[in-house]
């Protein structure tokens, strides 16, 4: 709550004396087992008297002495699992460091697989590199956050199963990929009897669960 400049809060003291802070992500304070029906009804107890109850409130207005900082999350119910594969045609004639998917919807934002032909980072030169970004990471509100599990593959197309990796994953605009630079080794990626890279051709698909979002307060 503000009054012209200043801060001030509002507070519920609870049975302890344990003070209770309103703000917008609590907007009520009480007590679900308060006094006991019996003891209420009581007539010798004086809380009833010819069927008339007084309730009463005493509250504290102080000046705001928090200076954190506090964020709200919304969680996404019945959160939906969004699926986009990528089709990569000459993989062993790529010529580029990343290789970017076609950008895909999910939960309001766009997003993209990141393929690393040669590697990135602890695995350059050994490795194939997987992630998922951010399409467009400018316009998060500022200093909001998407709480997402992603899963990555590598289709195996012989044996139509995949070579996969699961993780949950806070999103931000300081944080717009979430993958491994060390996927698979290159060397397991061009066995023909794995299947992972047929005809030259790989199938990399991620699937994409937002679970929620945070903003500040």
């Amino acid at each position: 709550m503000q009054l012209g400049n200043q801060v001030i809060s509002v507070w519920c003291l609870d049975t302890s004396g344990k003070r209770n802070r309103f703000h917008g992500m609590k907007m009520e304070c009480g007590f679900d087992q308060f006094i006991p029906l019996k003891t209420f009804t009581n007539i010798g107890n004086g809380y009833l008297v010819n069927d008339t109850c007084i309730f009463g409130a005493e509250v504290f207005i102080c000046k705001e002495r928090n200076t954190g900082k506090g964020e709200s999350l919304s969680m996404v119910k019945g959160a939906i699992t969004h699926k986009q594969l990528c089709k990569i045609e000459n993989f062993s004639k790529l010529n580029v460091e990343c290789y970017d998917s076609t950008e895909f919807n999910a939960g309001d934002h766009k997003w993209k697989i990141q393929v690393y032909p040669k590697g990135k980072g602890s695995g350059a030169g050994t490795h194939i590199s997987l992630y998922l970004a951010l399409a467009d990471p400018s316009i998060l509100p500022p200093n909001s956050k998407i709480y997402a599990e992603v899963k990555l593959r590598i289709v195996e197309q012989i044996k139509a199963t995949d070579w996969s990796a699961k993780v949950t994953y806070w999103f931000s605009a300081s944080r717009t990929e979430c993958g491994w630079s060390r996927f698979t080794t290159l060397s397991y990626l061009n066995l023909p009897s794995v299947g992972l890279l047929v005809k030259d051709t790989c199938l990399v698909e991620a699937e994409l669960t937002i679970h929620g979002v945070a903003s500040p307060m």
